[in-house]
């Protein structure tokens, strides 16, 4: 039944099939989990809670390994077993090594104390970054990732809750030039100094990259935050104008501050398999793929975010949603599902048809839709990450798994 209901998660818009099996085994499993052995049903709960094909990878891999180990099946393979276990600690260790360095290089670098109105999210960086990718062949692409991430935290939280629309205003032109020339026009020393802390992380990584002939992925990297910076700045314009937008014109800037495809952009800046071609395809908006991340990353963030936003005094989502359609919130809630649900059939599809880029490089935008869904299955897993982030954390990074 579980083999069933995994495989239905692979289905694409049209497969009604493959619909009725998932909506078959879903119920099937929910009916069966009360009845089951502990051992069972924890695996059930995990299975419905999130499907494999929708798992952060090193997460299910635990998992399954400890599912696999009180399996009593005779066909159990325990060398096999004990081999899986030291892999995962060996990764785990390595991972461990490489963020222990981060967060002291980011300690000398004094980022709490240079912003100590942000959220300062080095650990739940790093993490992200190993859903992008935990191998350790990209050990550098982690480093890079979680310093761009951790930074795009920092000018997040200044359009989001710090800074004042006029002086966002003066920030966003200056993200337009990305030029150090430009940083006395603006008001504050607190925009001063985030502004010279983002060109140097982006200079930092340009001048390592740069020597291999891949200055470009920088350069993509930086286009993608000059649009999301531009739409920080519509969002906040509504804000300051008491304005409500209609649900259609929420997501036309909202699928841009979701940040799903500047950060796949920063996830391949790292990555040597991923030539110009590679973000050429990704930044196309007639790909499936990009829609369907953009989607995905937009409504998870709403549904697990909104009701707090709101409080806040923020345009919310599921608000516009509500208003132009005149439903209740869970109505909207649900009508968000549906469209998630959608989203992930199209991101199948673009998964299975040819692309003018390798496996390796196609994982990315999927292992991000991965990491959204672990981020917010509960509440907002970077604002407040003991409610959800911290027990997945200290699986993958933190406990290895006992020999």
């Amino acid at each position: 039944m579980i083999t069933l209901y995994e495989a239905a998660q692979f289905r694409i818009n049209g497969e009604f099939i493959l619909d009725e099996a998932f909506n078959f085994t879903t119920s099937q499993l929910k009916s069966i989990v009360s009845q089951a052995s502990t051992h069972y049903a924890q695996y059930i709960e995990n299975a419905l809670n999130c499907p494999y094909q929708r798992g952060v990878p090193r997460l299910e891999a635990r998992q399954y390994i400890c599912f696999y180990e009180k399996d009593d099946d005779e066909a159990r393979n325990d060398t096999l077993l004990k081999f899986a276990k030291y892999d995962f600690n060996r990764i785990q260790m390595m991972l461990q090594q490489e963020l222990s360095s981060l967060c002291s290089e980011w300690k000398e670098e004094n980022m709490e104390s240079r912003f100590p109105y942000a959220r300062h999210r080095i650990v739940e960086s790093f993490f992200s970054a190993t859903v992008f990718y935990f191998e350790p062949c990209y050990a550098r692409a982690r480093n890079i990732y979680a310093k761009l991430l951790s930074t795009l935290a920092f000018i997040d939280d200044t359009y989001d809750a710090y800074g004042t629309y006029e002086e966002l205003q003066h920030f966003t032109d200056a993200m337009q030039r990305f030029d150090i020339s430009v940083i006395d026009e603006l008001p504050t020393d607190y925009l001063k100094l985030l502004y010279e802390t983002t060109l140097n992380v982006h200079n930092e990584i340009e001048d390592k990259v740069g020597k291999e002939g891949r200055s470009y992925a920088v350069s993509y990297a930086k286009n993608e935050l000059k649009e999301v910076a531009l739409a920080y700045l519509v969002e906040r314009r509504w804000v300051h104008g008491c304005y409500m937008p209609t649900f259609d014109e929420y997501l036309e800037t909202a699928l841009k501050t979701c940040v799903a495809i500047l950060s796949v952009c920063q996830a391949l800046i790292g990555m040597e398999e991923a030539d110009e071609t590679a973000y050429q395809w990704l930044i196309n908006t007639d790909n499936k793929l990009h829609k369907a991340l953009n989607i995905i990353a937009r409504l998870y963030d709403d549904i697990a975010t909104n009701e707090a936003e709101e409080k806040r005094g923020l345009v919310c989502g599921t608000s516009c949603y509500m208003k132009q359609y005149g439903i209740t919130r869970q109505e909207a809630v649900e009508a968000y599902r549906e469209m998630i649900e959608v989203a992930w059939k199209d991101m199948n599809e673009g998964c299975l048809k040819p692309m003018p880029v390798s496996n390796k490089v196609a994982l990315r935008p999927l292992n991000f839709a991965r990491l959204v869904l672990v981020a917010y299955i509960k509440d907002d897993g970077f604002t407040r990450p003991e409610l959800s982030m911290k027990d997945v954390i200290a699986k993958v990074l933190i406990h290895p798994i006992p020999l």
